[in-house]
C-alpha cells in the first residue's frame, strides 16, 4: 500500500474487511453518506451488496460509486 492511500475497516456480511482508497474518494463517499442520511459504513455495505460482479474489487466499486454520486450531486 502506498502512502497516499488511507485504509479503513468495515464489517460486511459478518466479515471484517479493509479498504484502501485515496482521501479524496473517502471524502466523496462521506459526502454521499451525508446526502443519503446514512453512515459511511452503511454506504460501503450498500455498494458491497449491489456489486453485480463479485470479482470486482470493493475498492474499485467504491471509486465508481463515488464518481457517479459526485456527478449526480452537481
Amino acid at each position: 500500500m502506498t502512502r497516499h492511500l488511507r485504509k479503513r475497516s468495515f464489517r460486511l456480511a459478518g466479515h471484517r474487511t479493509s479498504v484502501a482508497l485515496e482521501p479524496e474518494f473517502w471524502a466523496a463517499l462521506e459526502a454521499a453518506a451525508t446526502r443519503r442520511g446514512s453512515s459511511l459504513a452503511g454506504v460501503v455495505a450498500e455498494v458491497d451488496a449491489a456489486r453485480a460482479d463479485p470479482a470486482l474489487p470493493l475498492a474499485s466499486a467504491l471509486r465508481l460509486f463515488a464518481l457517479r454520486e459526485a456527478s449526480a450531486a452537481r
